[in-house]
């Protein structure tokens, strides 16, 4: 148990969830916080993030599954209304092997503009 509580101390999202780490969040709710990435491939890119320290989403509790589904469909909807895309690309990697290099389960949504280079994630 020690280890897992060192784990969620030295976290940098845990640390932006808990307002340790300044950000400015898009969106805050009992079980997740969205703000802009802080080295976007796109103008307006964002994360989605669990307060609690999930490091995939294979241990990311079913039960949010819903919320974090609508948070996704509702920030990319703000950046299509916002004239920030009209495409949006959904991004999530789990373990190093796949890209991941923040331990904690995060989300990108990544917006797109026709005509517009967008980088990768």
């Amino acid at each position: 148990m020690v280890k897992e509580k060192h784990k969620t101390e030295e976290c940098v999202f845990c640390k932006i969830a808990r307002g340790e780490i300044p950000a400015t969040f898009i969106y805050s709710d009992d079980n997740f916080v969205v703000f802009n990435d802080v080295n976007p491939v796109s103008e307006g890119h964002c994360l989605i993030v669990p307060k609690k320290h999930y490091e995939t989403l294979l241990d990311l509790p079913n039960t949010l599954g819903t919320e974090l589904l609508m948070l996704a469909k509702a920030q990319s909807l703000r950046l299509i209304k916002e004239g920030k895309a009209d495409g949006i690309k959904i991004v999530n990697n789990n373990y190093p092997s796949a890209g991941q290099v923040v331990k904690h389960f995060h989300m990108h949504v990544i917006p797109h503009l026709t005509g517009k280079k967008t980088g990768h994630v």
